[in-house]
C-alpha cells in the first residue's frame, strides 16, 4: 500500500476543498432550475463572481484554515509543555475566526488571540455568510464537547471544517485512526452538539487519514464506518452514508436529481454522503467530481468544500485544473498550512512562533 504523505496531497486537500467551497459559494440556495437558469442546461461549469470577486472562498474554508492553525498549535503545546486541551486550543483558533467577522469573543482576553500569522491575513477579514450555529456558540461564555454540548445542532458547520485533522494525525510518526476520529468529533463539537453534527466529522477525518495512508476511497471509508459505529447514536451518520455508498452502485452518472436523494447538505450526514457519492463517483476526475457536489439545490459550497478535500487528497494538487489554482482566494497561505501539517514528514519544522502553544 503506497501512502500519500507527501506534500501534493496535503496541499490537494486543503486548495481542493477551497476550490470546491469557491465553486460553491455563488450558487449556494439557489434550486437547480435556478441554476440552470443562469448557468445553463449543464448548470455551473467554472468559477463565478461571488463577494467581488473569482474565486471567492466562504467561511467553510476560513474555519478550515483556523482548524489548521488551532491543531498546530495544539501540537507544539503538546511537543514544548508536555500537557495540552485541544479542544480549548481548537477554541481559542475559533475565536480568532470571530475576530475576523467583526465580532468581539465573549473571552477577550483568552490567552493568544492577537498571536500568530494567520490571524494577520487581511484577506480573513470578511464576512462570507458565517453559520448561525457557529456564530451563537463562539458568542458565548465557552466551547462545547460531546460530553457537555453547547446546543443540539447537526448542521454542516462542523463537517465542512475538519480536513486537517485527518492530514495533521497522519503525518504524526505515532499515527493513528481513532485519534484522527475522536478529534474530529472533538474540533466539531465545540460548536455542534447534536451527535451526527460531531460523529459526522469524526468519519471525515478518518477517511482523510485512511486516504493519506495509502487507502482507496471506498475502503477508506468502509473502515471509518467500522469505528463510528462503535459510538452511540452513530445511525444517522451510518445510514447516510450507507444511502451514498449503495448509490454510487446504482447510479454511477450524478445528476443534481440523484445528489438531492441524499438531501441538501444542510446537515452533517447530508453533507458528508453527497460528498462521498461525489467523490466515488467522479473517479480520477476531480473536476467531475466537485462539479457535481455543487450543482444541486442545497448547501453547494460546504458539499463542495468537503468533496474537494476528499479528492484533493486522493489525487493531490496535480489533479486539480491550473486556472481554478490560479485564480483561488488565499491560495498562499493554504499551501504555508498545508505544508506545516505535513508533521514530521517535513524538511522544515513548525515554528514556535508561527503556531505559538498558547
Amino acid at each position: 500500500m503506497n501512502n500519500r504523505l507527501h506534500e501534493d496531497n496535503f496541499r490537494g486537500c486543503l486548495l481542493g476543498g477551497a476550490i470546491g467551497d469557491a465553486l460553491g459559494a455563488p450558487i449556494e440556495f439557489m434550486s437547480v432550475a435556478e441554476i440552470r437558469k443562469g448557468f445553463g442546461p449543464n448548470g455551473l461549469v467554472d468559477y463565478a463572481p461571488a463577494y467581488g470577486r473569482i474565486g471567492a472562498i466562504t467561511d467553510d474554508t476560513q474555519m478550515t484554515m483556523f482548524t489548521a492553525e488551532g491543531l498546530l498549535r495544539a501540537y507544539n503545546r503538546s511537543q514544548t509543555r508536555g500537557i495540552c486541551n485541544p479542544s480549548a486550543v481548537l477554541y481559542g483558533a475559533y475565536l480568532r475566526w470571530l475576530l475576523t467577522q467583526g465580532e468581539r469573543p465573549h473571552n477577550p482576553d483568552w490567552p493568544g488571540l492577537d498571536t500568530g500569522w494567520l490571524i494577520r491575513v487581511p484577506e480573513l477579514f470578511s464576512k462570507r455568510a458565517p453559520g448561525n450555529t457557529c456564530l451563537s456558540a463562539l458568542r458565548g461564555a465557552d466551547f462545547g464537547t460531546a460530553e457537555s454540548p453547547l446546543n443540539n445542532s447537526k448542521g454542516c458547520g462542523g463537517v465542512m471544517r475538519v480536513a486537517p485533522v485527518g492530514l495533521l494525525f497522519s503525518a504524526l510518526l505515532d499515527a493513528d485512526v481513532q485519534r484522527a476520529f475522536d478529534m474530529g468529533c472533538d474540533a466539531a463539537a465545540v460548536t455542534h452538539g447534536h451527535p451526527t453534527g460531531y460523529l459526522a466529522a469524526g468519519l471525515l477525518s478518518a477517511v482523510i487519514f485512511h486516504i493519506i495512508r495509502g487507502f482507496e476511497l471506498a475502503q477508506a471509508v468502509g473502515v471509518g464506518l467500522q469505528i463510528l459505529r462503535t459510538r452511540l447514536r452513530h445511525e444517522e451518520t451510518s445510514t447516510a452514508v450507507m444511502k451514498a455508498l449503495t448509490l454510487a452502485r446504482t447510479d454511477p452518472e450524478p445528476s443534481p436529481e440523484t445528489v438531492e436523494r441524499l438531501g441538501g447538505g444542510w446537515i452533517a450526514e447530508e453533507a458528508l454522503a453527497i460528498a462521498i457519492y461525489c467523490s466515488l463517483t467522479a473517479q480520477v476526475d476531480f473536476r467531475r467530481g466537485v462539479l457535481a457536489a455543487v450543482n444541486h439545490g442545497g448547501d453547494s459550497d460546504s458539499t463542495g468544500a468537503i468533496t474537494g478535500n476528499i479528492l484533493g487528497a486522493l489525487l493531490g494538487v496535480s489533479a486539480i485544473p491550473p486556472s481554478w489554482l490560479e485564480q483561488l482566494e488565499l491560495r498562499e497561505p493554504l499551501e504555508i498550512l498545508s505544508r506545516d501539517l505535513l508533521i514530521g514528514y517535513s524538511e522544515e519544522p513548525v515554528w514556535t512562533n508561527s503556531y505559538p502553544p498558547v
